[in-house]
């Protein structure tokens, strides 16, 4: 059960101390978890991590079973950079400097814990 978010418009280096807060536990925990932490890519990880369990529960994708919440396990979380917008800001003497706009690809992977 699977499930990302590309090209988030926020850099991979805001997002990874999250990920690594909910990596290993019972999704159901990690929502809750990330529910209140006050950072912006807390919320994304959080309908990522949605996703992945609305794609468990689908059971077309499962041969016709329902995978319950409390049984499934955030077994992998990647934060992996993406493609940067580059912008230029004007500086002293004629100068200008590169800014980055980066974003970063959130990629997550529930496993059912009966299926271990």
């Amino acid at each position: 059960m699977k499930a990302s978010h590309r090209f988030a418009r926020m850099s991979a280096q805001k997002i990874r101390p999250l990920a690594a807060l909910v990596r290993g536990k019972y999704a159901d925990d990690a929502l809750d978890l990330l529910r209140y932490q006050p950072n912006r890519g807390a919320r994304m990880l959080e309908k990522v991590i949605r996703s992945a369990v609305g794609n468990a529960q689908d059971t077309e994708q499962n041969g016709g079973r329902t995978v319950p919440i409390e049984s499934l396990v955030v077994m992998e979380v990647r934060i992996d950079g993406g493609p940067m917008f580059k912008r230029l800001r004007p500086r002293a003497r004629g100068q200008a400097f590169v800014i980055k706009k980066r974003m970063s690809h959130i990629s997550v992977q529930l496993v059912d814990v009966k299926s271990l």
